[in-house]
């Protein structure tokens, strides 16, 4: 399944951060500490160049804390980024931020000038929160889906720290599949553009596999399933989510667990590791390199032709 979803703005958006990316001198990415690797948008890098680059893991309060331990080791192992673990929920973490900032810029704090930030991020990670909450008011729109924010807005924190905002940017093709799920899985893809049901087969494998027991205890199952189809009948059967006569509501059940996720109801679970993405960059990047040289081919095929053609008028 391939999910893709790149509103207007969103393209919009793009043009303008990079015309100001110059300005910047420090980046800070808002990733999904639950999927660092699916949550990193591809383009964030390559507008920022060699900018220093803080990544925020939000949401760390849903993730499991030992899987995000290794993702900072994995990220901060990129030159000029500092990873950090973080929760809207406990503001402390977030006010600790701007100290962050100027141990990566210092020569700002030397000149006594302010360090020009771009707060970057997908939708619905968490971003307008994390504005607010370190401007000390109201400023972003928040809510709990994606694609609030919808323009840029330029934001004086008045300790040294100057902010530029930016919408959430999904990229216009994801070329990882499984990254299209844990994107919708969590919720950073509106409910209206993905298949119930298709996502929360793709959680239900995946936990099964990677959390069985919480899985068996959030649902009082005496038995592990032995399929992601299995998971959602065991749990429809002790939820009530059925139809008349007994058959099992798939889109009901669907919608049960992947809110019971998205609420931390199971549980702290991550849904990658860096070994697995490591393995999907490199198949991603087989996939890719397939089908350019399968373009290719055709375009060499097409000029032959062509050829052919004109020798024969």
């Amino acid at each position: 399944m391939a999910i893709q979803w790149y509103p207007g703005h969103m393209h919009k958006a793009r043009k303008e951060i990079e015309e100001a990316m110059p300005q910047v001198d420090l980046v800070i990415e808002v990733l999904d500490a639950r999927i660092p690797y699916s949550s990193e948008n591809p383009m964030v890098s390559q507008l920022r160049g060699d900018k220093p680059c803080i990544k925020l893991l939000n949401k760390s309060d849903l993730a499991d804390p030992a899987i995000t331990e290794r993702w900072i080791e994995y990220l901060e192992r990129e030159q000029g980024v500092k990873a950090s673990a973080i929760t809207t929920l406990q503001p402390g973490m977030v006010k600790s931020i701007p100290d962050i900032c100027r141990k990566l810029v210092p020569h700002r704090d030397v000149i006594e000038k302010d360090i020009r930030t771009m707060i970057m991020g997908i939708p619905n990670v968490g971003k307008s929160t994390i504005i607010n909450t370190l401007a000390g008011r109201t400023i972003a729109k928040t809510g709990n889906e994606p694609a609030v924010t919808k323009t840029q807005q330029r934001i004086n924190l008045r300790n040294g720290i100057v902010l530029s905002d930016t919408p959430g940017i999904l990229w216009p093709k994801v070329d990882n599949e499984a990254s299209s799920y844990r994107l919708a899985v969590t919720g950073a893809i509106k409910d209206t553009a993905m298949e119930y049901e298709d996502v929360a087969m793709f959680a239900a494998e995946y936990f099964l596999q990677a959390y069985p027991e919480a899985i068996c205890e959030r649902y009082k199952l005496s038995s592990l399933p032995g399929s992601d189809i299995e998971l959602l009948e065991a749990i429809a059967g002790s939820r009530g989510a059925l139809r008349p006569g007994g058959r099992i509501d798939y889109h009901k059940v669907s919608e049960l667990l992947l809110h019971d996720y998205r609420s931390g109801r199971i549980g702290l679970l991550s849904l990658e590791t860096p070994e697995m993405a490591e393995a999907e960059k490199i198949e991603v990047a087989r996939v890719l390199a397939e089908k350019e040289a399968l373009k290719q081919q055709k375009i060499e095929q097409e000029k032959l032709k062509r050829s052919g053609k004109r020798h024969n008028d």
